[in-house]
């Protein structure tokens, strides 16, 4: 735990009630702060009391008064104020374990951390979660959390995590649901190991536990071409992802007739894969699994449409490129010919980039690297400015996966780069006409933040 004070932002409530860099934190107003939980749930409130530990040994207390829910102003040694808990599962899918040797540190990090579920929206397996933090999550009703469910025939899922642990998973989540506690669930579907008949009772059990459980995303296994020495997954075929589709569509019917949500959603890839169109705005309702790419290709065309309805004839934006994965890049193509068909002055081209580092079947935007984006644009027309969806990017970053960094990118193909919000069609028409955008009011912290350990 370190919950010692690193700074004290300017004009913030802490720093005008005299709190300073150096003292240690220790209650919020006769609360044991342990991490950035307790900090932020018993901090919310408009009239608080600090207890502060001096660095002569002294401890003090300060009265704070602010407004409800606004943040402290503290900042500590770690985004967490504590070390990030590591995953303790050996699933047969792990996208971690099919990663190259010689990549950055936290690229190999498996976080499974329930604090990181609620502030970041990471997935967790709820195999590490000991006594006392599950009853905390209740009782600071920590929610939403997002599991990764993957199976709920306990047997199963304990194959798959390889985690003695792992068959607790649907008696936790009727705990939590009994608590109150709402859940969005994730299934990484692997070609006959949990789709089938697994997958139907996966998704009955989840069902019984609505309305806790809110959502249910079902993706493909992502598989790479550095899966030596593991557990043979092939990729789904046309046929298998077809099938698998209808299986998700038909539970998603039913539950719809009988609670009022589909509950149940296959993410976009599912449908590229079968060859199939995807489904119309609607369908996906609140876009609870948007993450997850749920809906993120239908949200951006139909949000592009929606911005393309004003544009004037008579604009004259520079000519433009765009850089995105395979799976994406019909349908960035689709929005630049409605584009242009709705003014002639639009110049721009997509570029769909083959991924060569993991392997062609890894076909979404947010795993392009910066060298295959270099190997397969250099002598392109790029037009004067060349936009790509800020999931390359590390977050709060600009560098990619395998640390080329958007500098090197905009020397090496003489112009400079726009990432853009990777789900927003608003956004991508902004950019492409050079409409001026706000900066966001939050950006995450980078991933070293949040995952660096304490000395």
């Amino acid at each position: 735990m370190s919950t010692k004070i690193a700074s004290v932002d300017a004009g913030s409530p802490a720093e005008r009630a005299g709190v300073r860099p150096g003292e240690t934190l220790l209650e919020i107003s006769g609360h044991r702060v342990v991490d950035v939980l307790d900090y932020k749930f018993y901090g919310y409130d408009a009239r608080l009391t600090l207890t502060l530990l001096e660095g002569d040994g002294q401890q003090r207390t300060v009265k704070v008064r602010k407004e409800e829910g606004e943040d402290l102003g503290l900042d500590f040694e770690t985004y967490l104020m504590d070390r990030a808990r590591s995953c303790a599962n050996q699933c047969i899918f792990c996208f971690v374990d099919q990663m190259p040797p010689g990549m950055r540190k936290t690229l190999y990090f498996k976080d499974d951390d329930a604090r990181l579920s609620f502030l970041m929206g990471n997935y967790i397996t709820l195999t590490n979660l000991s006594r006392r933090e599950l009853q905390r999550i209740m009782d600071l009703r920590v929610s939403p959390i997002n599991i990764s469910v993957h199976a709920t025939d306990p047997e199963l899922r304990t194959r798959m995590l390889k985690n003695p642990r792992a068959g607790e998973c649907l008696e936790v989540m009727t705990r939590l649901a009994q608590a109150g506690i709402r859940m969005n669930c994730q299934v990484v579907a692997c070609p006959g190991i949990n789709d089938g008949p697994a997958l139907d009772r996966t998704l009955r059990e989840l069902g019984e536990l609505h309305p806790a459980v809110e959502s249910v995303a079902v993706v493909p296994v992502g598989v790479t071409r550095f899966r030596e020495g593991l557990c043979p997954i092939a990729p789904y075929t046309r046929d298998q992802a077809a099938a698998l589709l209808d299986q998700v569509e038909a539970f998603a019917a039913a539950s719809l007739a009988e609670r009022g949500t589909r509950l149940a959603w296959c993410s976009d890839e599912f449908y590229l894969l079968a060859g199939r169109a995807l489904p119309e705005r609607a369908y996906y309702e609140e876009l609870a699994q948007l993450e997850n790419g749920v809906g993120m290709l239908r949200l951006l065309t139909s949000q592009a449409g929606l911005a393309l309805e004003d544009l004037e004839p008579g604009v004259a934006p520079a000519p433009f490129s765009i850089a995105t994965g395979v799976s994406a890049a019909p349908f960035l193509q689709e929005i630049v010919d409605k584009a242009r068909k709705k003014c002639s002055n639009i110049r721009g081209t997509v570029y769909p980039i083959r991924n060569r580092f993991f392997g062609e079947t890894i076909t979404v935007s947010g795993l392009v690297t910066g060298g295959d984006l270099l190997e397969q644009l250099r002598g392109r027309d790029l037009g004067e400015r060349l936009l790509l969806p800020s999931s390359m990017l590390r977050a709060g970053e600009d560098v990619f996966l395998d640390d080329v960094t958007v500098e090197q990118v905009e020397a090496a193909l003489g112009v400079p780069v726009v990432p853009v919000e990777a789900d927003s069609g608003f956004d991508l028409v902004d950019a492409i006409l050079e409409l001026p955008r706000e900066r966001p009011a939050f950006a995450l912290p980078p991933e070293d933040e949040y995952y660096r350990y304490n000395p």
